[in-house]
């Protein structure tokens, strides 16, 4: 059965990111354009594991001269993390996102919170003139990430989603032989994420001496229901529905995200998914997870997902007259049996390409478009949001590519 929270849930979304675009907008900063050789500062909203790694990345890379950035800022609401970061970085120290996205020295935040906070944290950042990298996914549900791209579009500022993944070349030259009809009518893809434990994936170290003195438990709740302190459901909130997909956003959006590279940022028209909970009942959300989804060119996209066996299935996109295999150290296209005449097994290598933080920090400069754009990041999020609601209802969900609605 559908959770009768969730309709309630994005309805206070809405709500709540309308007044934070409105409010924030009225003291919108004036954006100085970045020359080639500005420092660029940033901010990092959410220190924990994610947050914490990209901040020391960050730091690091502005001591040792790898990229002319400085962390100016952090932002959290657990107090022991918050102090942590401080140290790190020696920056301004916030507790509420909506300060620290008005500092009139900020280029650009990094958002590693939970993922029910991405989507009120990014417009809230753009709105206030500053570029956003947001970790993937998107947001918590479809229609959040639709606002998301809308203001992005209205706001012109750069953003990029942190799928990883999405700066590895041969994604890009997998776009470019499918666009040049390099394996024929594309027909059928597939795509993983596998992963196998003994305690379960998602089981993070929860900290015994968090407590509300320490942890603004009200704040993390956000638009989620409301719930009694337990700070199980903060460190380890990917195995609770109220703030995660599971396996569809936390991994196999890293699946989708390059998938809709190589297409183009295509909607899907059909999802269903189907999965449960086989080994590791600790948790809300299933351990192994399968999808399937179609869309309006003409293609299936079939992935799947386990947090209880780490032997998964190749990536690979079959086309009606070739099929893409991603090898290393890059792509091998091999022909149909059929179309085999003249034609060749071809290897292509891996070209350079910046990583995903660095793509973002030089777009932040030259206002170019990153490399999982908002509309493509968006696409990607119906696909993985659709597959959830799927699961969780037990039924097809259909979507109007065009209008951009759920159909029924």
């Amino acid at each position: 059965m559908a959770d009768p929270k969730t309709k309630m849930d994005r309805r206070k979304f809405m709500k709540t990111t309308a007044g934070v675009g409105a409010g924030v907008s009225a003291v919108l900063h004036a954006k100085n354009v970045l020359g080639a050789s500005d420092r660029v500062n940033m901010g990092v909203i959410g220190v924990g594991g994610m947050g914490g790694g990209h901040l020391r990345r960050l730091v690091n890379w502005s001591e040792t001269g790898v990229e002319n950035i400085k962390v100016v800022a952090v932002c959290d609401i657990y107090e022991p993390r918050k102090e942590r970061a401080q140290k790190t970085c020696g920056g301004k120290l916030f507790h509420a996102f909506e300060d620290i996205v008005q500092m009139k020295e900020l280029d650009a935040v990094v958002i590693a919170t939970p993922d029910h906070w991405h989507a009120p944290i990014s417009i809230a950042a753009m709105e206030a003139g500053k570029d956003v990298y947001c970790e993937k996914p998107m947001t918590r549900y479809w229609e959040e990430a639709k606002e998301v791209a809308r203001v992005q579009k209205r706001t012109g500022r750069v953003y990029q989603c942190g799928a990883q993944r999405c700066s590895d070349d041969a994604w890009w030259q997998a776009k470019r032989l499918i666009a040049e009809g390099g394996i024929g009518k594309p027909i059928w893809s597939q795509a993983g994420y596998y992963r196998n434990t003994l305690t379960g994936d998602w089981n993070y170290h929860v900290d015994t001496n968090a407590s509300r003195s320490n942890l603004d438990w009200d704040r993390f709740l956000g638009s989620a229901p409301k719930r009694p302190f337990d700070p199980e459901r903060y460190f380890r909130f990917r195995k609770y529905w109220d703030y995660s997909g599971g396996l569809a956003t936390d991994l196999l959006y890293h699946a989708m995200g390059p998938m809709e590279v190589a297409f183009g940022a295509e909607f899907p028209c059909r999802v269903m998914a189907s999965g449960g909970r086989y080994v590791h009942f600790d948790r809300e959300v299933p351990d192994t997870y399968h999808t399937l989804i179609d869309f309006p060119s003409g293609h299936t996209l079939s992935m799947s997902s386990t947090q209880a066996n780490q032997t998964g299935i190749p990536v690979m996109i079959r086309g009606q007259e070739a099929t893409i295999h991603f090898e290393s150290p890059g792509l091998v296209v091999r022909p149909e049996k059929p179309f085999a005449e003249g034609r060749e097994t071809l290897k292509i290598r891996r070209r350079p390409r910046e990583n995903h933080m660095s793509n973002f920090i030089k777009c932040v400069r030259t206002r170019e478009k990153p490399h999982l754009d908002a509309q493509t990041a968006y696409a990607a999020m119906v696909a993985i949001a659709l597959g959830v609601k799927s699961y969780r209802e037990k039924k097809v969900m259909l979507f109007d590519h065009e209008k951009e609605e759920l159909i029924g």
